[in-house]
């Protein structure tokens, strides 16, 4: 069977070709930084009140008492939703009475907010919460809005693999790229909450197909040691870069409209790269097109100054490779035997609670003591460090036990964050929810198969072999897997499994 790895070694490792595939790839995922967390100060609540408009005809000391005061979180507070009735106070103030001497305010009617709110903009100009008054019954909008979007993410996630094989790794990646920008870009003239949230579950499923696409390309087109370090520090710090700049791009655009159109405008800096980044050649190779993997592959010898050998690929390899990359497969294949399900069902938990654990902690910036900007800019620059202890780890640790260290050590963490004094508990009850399940997780981790040193496989039917629980290998003969890991970390597996 074909080695594509080794029939394609004489490009090298790290040539101007894989550098600037590195570099293109990794970059065009800095929008997806803007995007997965935009919602924190585009949907942010600033602080606010019932207005109480000027026909009132009410004194300046019945105003300034106007709304109510109650307690939130151990502090007292100007109501967000109630005022004093204000017919009751405008009969009080035109009889010339005083609130507090002549009148017990406390016992006056309370209302609604039937004039609308007035929101503080020493924080924000505007959010699209104060654009359509987000608040009070309206409140669930919010939290809506941002779910929304996730549920974007998890059709994406679904839909992303299926497009790249049946229509190529490049057009996946660059189409929904154009989603993810140009549904953006509409975004910025909605003219009602429905067709913000409408677009923004649209923009959710651009974000993460480029971002599986984007991750699939540079996974198959870049060597070995060039593929790990894409798949460790490229995509995910160019991501946490993106993230970066968010809270940059936020403190000084305080409109939702002009920040949201400013964080859309990079992503129309990637149509360029069309004419750069190349098809997967694996994936021309399995479509039959092999005239086109040869000429991207003498183009990329050409530009790493390497004569590359008058036969790529040998004919009888060419033939055995192309049929079992056409050998289609289902969501039922990891389900159908134990070994699998055990894996499906781990991996699916895994990347379930790291999820929540995530962006329960990110999206939770704004709710946090201090300046929402500056919190976002350090929870964003600490995940650079924490990517290069990642690959670290998994250079020189086995994945269990590093997998393992990082969920248990971010669960007791996040289950101390109770010790921290608070007014309120239901705020640190989400705290303790995803830390416990974390922790837990930290534990079901070891009973994956550990791949460090070991070859991995390519395939539906040689990933069957590997034993559950135990995590023995018994790599038959006809699934004998020829990719290896070098020192630096495993050979990812194919994008079809």
């Amino acid at each position: 069977m074909l080695d594509y790895d080794q029939a394609t070694s004489f490009l090298g490792e790290w040539g101007p070709f894989q550098l600037i595939i590195f570099f293109m790839l990794s970059a065009s995922i800095i929008p997806n930084g803007f995007n997965g967390m935009s919602v924190m100060f585009l949907a942010a609540i600033p602080e606010h009140h019932c207005l109480v408009p000027e026909s009132s005809n009410l004194s300046q000391a019945w105003r300034n008492v106007s709304i109510p005061w109650e307690m939130k979180e151990g502090v007292q507070v100007q109501s967000q939703c109630q005022r004093y009735r204000l017919e009751t106070l405008s009969k009080y103030s035109a009889k010339g009475l005083l609130p507090g001497k002549d009148v017990n305010v406390s016992e006056i009617e309370l209302e609604k907010c039937l004039d609308g709110w007035t929101y503080s903009q020493e924080l924000y100009i505007s959010t699209i919460v104060t654009e359509w008054d987000i608040v009070c019954e309206n409140d669930w909008k919010g939290p809506l809005t941002t779910s929304l979007f996730f549920a974007g993410v998890l059709i994406g996630s679904f839909i992303s693999g299926q497009l790249s094989d049946s229509f190529g790794r490049k057009k996946v990646l660059f189409a929904t790229m154009a989603v993810q920008t140009g549904f953006s870009i509409v975004q910025v003239f909605s003219t009602s909450w429905e067709m913000f949230a409408i677009l923004f579950f649209i923009v959710g499923m651009g974000q993460i197909s480029n971002y599986v696409a984007a991750f699939i390309l540079g996974s198959e087109i870049l060597g070995k040691s060039a593929r790990i370090i894409f798949s460790t520090l490229g995509t995910c710090i160019f991501f946490a870069i993106g993230y970066m700049l968010l809270p940059l791009f936020s403190y000084f655009i305080r409109d939702w409209r002009t920040l949201l159109l400013a964080l859309t405008v990079p992503g129309l800096f990637c149509i360029p790269l069309w004419w750069i980044i190349p098809e997967s050649p694996p994936w021309l190779i399995s479509q039959g097109r092999l005239e086109e993997a040869e000429e991207i592959i003498r183009q990329a010898a050409k530009r790493n100054s390497v004569s590359p050998p008058a036969v790529i690929f040998k004919t009888g390899e060419l033939e055995d490779y192309k049929n079992s990359q056409r050998k289609r497969h289902s969501f039922l294949d990891l389900v159908k035997t134990q070994n699998v399900l055990i894996i499906t069902l781990l991996t699916i938990c895994l990347w379930l609670i790291i999820s929540i654990g995530y962006f329960g902690v990110s999206l939770n910036t704004p709710n946090l003591h201090g300046d929402p900007f500056l919190n976002c800019f350090l929870l964003a620059a600490i995940e650079v460090p924490s990517y290069i202890i990642a690959w670290l780890l998994l250079k020189n640790v086995a994945r269990r036990y590093s997998m393992s260290s990082t969920l248990l050590l971010g669960g007791i963490v996040l289950l101390l964050m109770q010790l921290v004094p608070q007014g309120a508990y239901n705020r640190i009850l989400p705290y303790i929810l995803m830390g416990s399940l974390t922790a837990i997780m930290g534990i079901l981790v070891l009973l994956f198969p550990e791949t460090r040193g070991q070859p991995l496989p390519e395939t539906i039917d040689q990933t069957q072999s590997i034993k559950g629980l135990c995590f023995k290998r018994n790599v038959s003969p006809k699934t004998h897997v020829h990719k290896k890991e070098n020192k630096n970390g495993p050979v990812l597996m194919s994008s079809r499994l």
